[in-house]
């Protein structure tokens, strides 16, 4: 039902611009992001209320609870999305997609950490657009790797 309903919005001119997994990688993945940013801004603002989380030995700022609870959430819709109407047909076994999945996703925050750290810190860039230009590179080699890697169509 989703894949029909972005395949309508794949108008014939795209055709010529786009093809139609980048497209529906793109609705995706533009809507688990969406989803992310409005679950981390409701923990943040209104379950944690900014404040931080005190637990029995040490206490979270109310951004890494925030994170540390939409994390998975968001992993687990983008892996729907991404194998059930962006890549779907993947001759690969769930659980292989699955790790697959998550082996990539992990590499993305180890590349967000250390570009923001090295545009930041080091070349000293503003952040915004450090962080543009960050999510930029990651998001091309999200899609490249959940194209050729997680979801690939045939086996080696």
């Amino acid at each position: 039902m989703i894949q029909k309903i972005i395949n309508w919005f794949y108008f014939p001119f795209l055709k010529k611009i786009i093809p139609v997994h980048t497209f529906r990688y793109a609705v995706c993945g533009g809507a688990n992001t969406a989803f992310d940013i409005f679950l981390y801004a409701v923990l943040y603002n209104f379950v944690f209320k900014k404040e931080d989380v005190v637990l029995r030995c040490f206490v979270i700022p109310p951004y890494i609870a925030a994170f540390l609870i939409v994390f998975p959430i968001t992993l687990f819709t983008g892996y729907w999305l991404m194998n059930n109407v962006a890549f779907h047909g993947s001759p690969l076994r769930s659980r292989t997609k699955m790790m697959r999945y998550v082996l990539v996703v992990c590499f993305n925050l180890a590349v967000n950490y250390i570009g923001l750290k090295l545009f930041v810190e080091y070349f000293h860039f503003y952040p915004t657009p450090s962080k543009i230009l960050v999510t930029s590179i990651c998001v091309a080699i999200s899609y490249l790797s959940q194209k050729h890697f997680t979801f690939r169509h045939h086996t080696r």
